[in-house]
């Protein structure tokens, strides 16, 4: 096995889907699985539609390609705002994209329209997080102006929180976004097939009943993959926390001290770390960096070992504990979070090495237990 390398079992995603898609189905909402974190994986993908998610939903051109030269065959949403300057190939590759604005709209109904196509749209509504969409207030005039644009069709409205000012989804900020699409609904003369308004942070919500029955749609990637609500980061009962793991070889083991030795100055990146004087501790240097993952974002599974920073190309770690049992070669495992996955999808030094086998009795990594 090549290292470092990222194991990625199918099963226990496909798994995770299945339960997450039967929780949606009983509030009335259908599933886009998001595979933006893993860059679209067609493999990941695949898993994902057999468990039950209706379309795939993703922020990158490039992956969608990909997945679709695969032999993907479901319906694409573009999940990043549309670039004015891509228009053609949005209309080519996705089926669905989420906008905001009217000079897009626009150049998206000319592309439709020279292919003989009509793009469906979901106008993003910005509901307090602060990141894509329309203020609430100039919905209604947007709507107005957009419904001449032939080309294009208004499938319905969303909003996103919790990404970028960690708004949480409240049952308030949910009935406004209902409340908007009722505008809408009324002012423009127009039905919405769709309001988006759930992702992996809304989880708790509709299990409480808490989420109005009107939003039926959500767009959920990490509850998926990685079997956790985003806002608390907890697991979520009956997922499988460990379908992805890092694992790394041990190149040196040695004993030196914890701290070190010489006049400080700043890091290779910038920092200046903080180190706790442990004595003289055995050192392992692994072969996975900063340029391969976020190393913040990995847990080892072996709890006798702390991570104590890294550079570029290495992971440095106290092994004091593991002593007994660890040698040069060995292979190393880690939990990754969403950061840690993102960066070790991205980078090409991370093998990718996909597991497919039979997912046995109830998820064994539920209730946080990442086994």
């Amino acid at each position: 096995m090549r290292s470092p390398s990222l194991t990625i079992d199918l099963d226990k995603i496909e798994h995770n889907a299945r339960t997450i898609v039967a929780l949606c189905k009983q509030h009335g909402i259908a599933v886009t699985g998001v595979t933006k974190v893993t860059c679209g994986h067609p493999d990941i993908a695949a898993a994902m539609l057999r468990g039950g998610v209706t379309s795939i939903g993703d922020a990158h051109l490039e992956n969608i390609r990909r997945m679709k030269s695969a032999g993907i065959a479901t319906s694409f949403m573009l999940l990043r705002l549309p670039p004015l300057s891509e228009v053609d190939a949005v209309v080519e590759l996705a089926d669905v994209s989420l906008n905001s604005e009217l000079a897009v709209l626009a150049g998206l109904s000319q592309a439709a329209e020279r292919r003989g196509r009509v793009h469906d749209v979901i106008l993003m509504v910005d509901l307090g997080d602060l990141r894509e969409g329309i203020w609430p207030g100039d919905l209604v005039p947007f709507v107005r102006q957009a419904l001449p644009l032939r080309g294009i069709r208004i499938r319905g409205i969303g909003t996103n929180l919790a990404c970028f000012g960690a708004v949480a989804p409240s049952e308030e900020n949910m009935r406004e976004l209902v409340a908007l699409a009722g505008a809408v609904e009324q002012t423009c003369g127009i039905a919405l097939a769709c309001i988006s308004g759930a992702n992996s942070s809304g989880m708790s919500l509709m299990a409480a009943g808490r989420l109005p029955p009107q939003v039926n749609h959500a767009r959920i990637g990490e509850a998926i993959l990685l079997g956790r609500e985003t806002i608390h980061r907890r697991a979520w009962p009956g997922t499988f926390q460990d379908a992805f793991r890092l694992h790394a070889e041990v190149l040196e083991l040695r004993r030196k001290p914890s701290v070190p030795i010489g006049e400080r100055c700043e890091d290779a990146f910038g920092k200046h770390p903080v180190f706790e004087d442990r004595g003289d501790i055995l050192r392992a240097l692994l072969d996975v960096g900063r340029e391969d993952v976020d190393i913040d974002g990995l847990t080892p599974l072996d709890s006798d070992m702390v991570i104590l920073g890294g550079s570029s190309d290495y992971l440095v770690a106290d092994a004091n504990r593991a002593a007994a049992r660890l040698r040069v070669g060995d292979d190393v495992a880690f939990a990754l979070n969403y950061s840690a996955l993102l960066a070790a999808m991205i980078s090409e030094y991370v093998d990718k090495r996909v597991l497919q086998k039979p997912a046995t009795g109830a998820a064994r990594g539920r209730q946080g237990s990442g086994q």
